[in-house]
């Protein structure tokens, strides 16, 4: 496997659609999540077959049987008139007043699974597969175009903190308000959090 200092996602793999072939043909892919590992391996080809998402797969250059990472996207939206004022302040303080809309166009990363031999190695796998969705956004020729990109995260210190470290935002300022809006018990546990990044700053 490539020394820590040399790996490179970009470099190092080439992304597919993951179909059944490519998982028939490549290792069974583990990333160490048993939910993940077992949608990955089944449900995700009847999402696509309904078209509820596409999903990708980044495979080894080097040997084409790994798969590094998958992960799935969708179309999805912002609507501003779902979120509390702080929220919705948050989220237009960079789009010209007359601009702003009740949505805003966005790709949503539905489940996104790291192969469990490039996980705590310093490789990075997961925060490089991140900036590598986000160019894909912004690319005319890659999946689409669109404004933002959502992630729901699962709502526990290291997801979210992965995902803030690589400039992704709670959508709902505060777990009250993301609850009010999904009609949530408050003696249930808050699952996830809708975070999100905004692409139009990668342009600028």
């Amino acid at each position: 496997m490539t020394g820590v200092s040399e790996f490179s996602l970009s470099k190092r793999s080439i992304i597919r659609p993951y179909t059944k072939e490519v998982a028939e043909y490549c290792d069974p892919f583990c990333c160490g999540d048993e939910e993940l590992d077992s949608f990955f391996a089944c449900q995700v080809f009847l999402y696509q077959e309904e078209l509820l998402c596409r999903a990708y797969c980044w495979i080894n250059k080097d040997n084409d049987k790994e798969i590094i990472a998958v992960a799935t996207f969708s179309y999805d939206g912002i609507k501003s008139y779902t979120l509390d004022n702080s929220s919705r302040n948050s989220l237009q303080r960079k789009i010209p007043y007359k601009k702003h809309h009740r949505s805003y166009p966005a790709m949503l990363i539905g489940r996104l699974g790291v192969n469990k031999a490039y996980q705590g190695k310093g490789f990075n796998v997961g925060s490089q597969l991140i900036e590598t969705i986000k160019d894909l956004c912004i690319d005319e020729e890659g999946m689409g175009i669109c404004r933002y990109l959502l992630v729901d995260a699962y709502n526990t210190e290291s997801i979210l903190h992965f995902y803030m470290k690589n400039r992704f935002k709670p959508l709902y300022k505060t777990e009250e308000s993301e609850r009010e809006v999904f009609d949530i018990p408050k003696e249930e546990p808050l699952k996830s959090r809708i975070m999100y990044f905004d692409l139009k700053l990668l342009l600028s």
